[in-house]
């Protein structure tokens, strides 16, 4: 997101307690100042001068909001609310809010989902998410701009790319090991988005006009992009020569399952050009993992599974169970 915005013409600054420093995916060097920081230790000075903020920090997934619920609902929800009134009170005036379509967790099979509709959160970490919207929400007026950005489940390649997301794991474990390994039954549908496409959302969100924005929830993908597991297990296997779906011991349903609406933010943001579907995401993924020599050891070790990063911080000590260094980092 950093590069895009940059090169829109926006200082950026960013913000990062460093949990997945070292992760990188190949050689990445950032153009930009980085605040080395928790979240929910900001202080006031932190957010003088800034025009907006990108929230994304957050404990990023369900298998790691489950890990502790209590510092999930910490980060998540009451720290991000801190900065958001930390924003305002510094006078940023648009604060685009990371959110998710799993808000909508256990939705009926047959119903497509706008922005209107229920919540139905199945995890910490979609509570929380739930929780910011609605309070969020309260600290909108005439000054300060909040967006909410539903993001679909994200895929393809960055330069922290993430192996715990359905496409990149699915297409990794293909090309390491010639099974694209199914953990559920591969009924349950998902909303997928690519990563520069999610990126271009949030400039978009940025620079549009107030109204077009102020207050309003978006579920952030392309139309056509809703995909059953199986269907995306499909795609991979017929990118992937001699490669086979196999299920885990016991695949079942996912609880998780729901489609989503985009037509309200092709409405509200025309300008906003998504590009890409599964099937090219699975191609650029195994481009990059062939240049990359990604082996199962690298796809199932601690630098591509956040839960397992954070697993090994805390087993060494490095991370306290609420999450929070015991040595401050340089």
């Amino acid at each position: 997101m950093a590069p895009l915005l940059q090169a829109a013409g926006h200082e950026v600054v960013g913000l990062d307690n460093q949990y997945f420093e070292g992760c990188d995916f190949g050689p990445y060097q950032p153009n930009m100042k980085v605040i080395r920081k928790d979240i929910r230790d900001l202080a006031p000075e932190d957010l003088k001068g800034f025009d907006g903020v990108a929230h994304l920090a957050a404990v990023s997934n369900d298998p790691l909001g489950n890990l502790n619920p209590e510092s999930t609902y910490d980060i998540n929800h009451r720290a991000s609310m801190r900065l958001a009134e930390l924003a305002k009170a510094a006078g940023a005036n648009r604060f685009v809010y990371s959110s998710s379509c799993s808000v909508y967790g256990a939705a009926s099979q047959d119903d497509v989902l706008d922005e209107s509709a229920a919540f139905s959160p199945v995890t910490p970490y979609a509570k929380s998410k739930v929780m910011v919207e609605h309070d969020l929400r309260a600290l909108a007026d005439s000054k300060f701009c909040p967006v909410f950005m539903r993001n679909a489940t994200v895929y393809g390649v960055s330069p922290r790319l993430r192996g715990d997301l359905v496409v990149n794991n699915l297409t990794g474990h293909a090309l390491t090991t010639g099974r694209v390994f199914m953990k559920s039954d591969g009924t349950p549908w998902r909303p997928l988005l690519h990563v520069q496409d999610m990126s271009r959302a949030f400039v978009a969100a940025f620079e549009a006009p107030r109204d077009a924005v102020f207050n309003e929830a978006f579920n952030i993908g392309r139309p056509g992009e809703n995909y059953r597991i199986k269907q995306v297990a499909d795609i991979v296997q017929a990118q992937v020569p001699g490669s086979k779906i196999e299920f885990s011991e016991g695949a079942g349903p996912d609880p998780r399952c729901y489609r989503v609406s985009f037509d309200k933010i092709a409405k509200h943001l025309p300008q906003l050009k998504m590009t890409w579907n599964v099937e090219q995401g699975v191609a650029e993924l195994l481009t990059a993992y062939k240049q990359m020599k990604l082996t199962k050891e690298d796809l199932e070790g601690g630098k591509y599974l956040r839960i397992k990063t954070i697993s090994q911080h805390i087993e060494a000590g490095r991370l306290g169970d609420d999450l929070r260094w015991v040595v401050a980092r340089a």
